[in-house]
């Protein structure tokens, strides 16, 4: 059963790792968005293993149902001229040389990793003391109720902030898609 279980779990990372990198590399904005799609199939799909069978339902729900969507849309009600050029390669929003990209993502991984290894040989100081409490989240417990009551109080500013966000995303969209003369 864990030999089934782990290569599950790494047939969803490979998923979600490979995905990620095509929607990075792929030009067509289409294909592209499509395959974020699977991405975040694959990473809710991680959030199961690691036990956080709400978050994964949020993920489905709101990243795939909401953000994607939009996305969708943004892009089908977005001006024709600049996808065109951005499929034609005329329009540049950065004017870096590919080997600066790649310095850059070189050093990125470099703070990522040294963040890592940072961690894993200090612990925080509230890990171990929940280790040493035994208040550990196990498989049985019902952490649906204590995030619902967290958003619907103590963070229900920002649960409304990114609802507002969202929406000026879509008047952001809809006003890219009037035919009107721009001045």
């Amino acid at each position: 059963m864990i030999v089934i279980q782990t290569l599950v779990f790494y047939a969803l990372a490979s998923v979600a790792v490979g995905s990620a990198l095509l929607v990075v590399t792929m030009r067509n904005i289409a294909r592209a968005l499509f395959l974020f799609f699977v991405v975040l199939f694959a990473v809710a799909g991680l959030y199961l293993f690691a036990l956080a069978d709400f978050v994964a339902i949020t993920q489905i729900l709101i990243y795939v149902g909401g953000i994607l969507i939009l996305m969708l849309f943004a892009f089908m009600l977005s001006n024709r001229e600049m996808l065109q050029e951005l499929q034609k390669g005329t329009a540049q929003f950065f004017a870096l040389p590919a080997w600066s990209a790649a310095l850059t993502a070189v050093a990125f991984l470099g703070v990522l990793a040294y963040a890592g290894l940072q961690v894993t040989a200090h612990e925080p100081d509230w890990i171990t003391e929940a280790n040493n409490r035994n208040a550990v989240i196990e498989p049985a417990d019902n952490t649906v109720q204590q995030l619902g009551l967290h958003t619907m109080t103590h963070y229900l500013l920002p649960f409304e902030v990114v609802s507002v966000l969202l929406m000026m995303a879509l008047i952001g969209a809809a006003h890219l898609a009037r035919k009107e003369d721009r001045l």
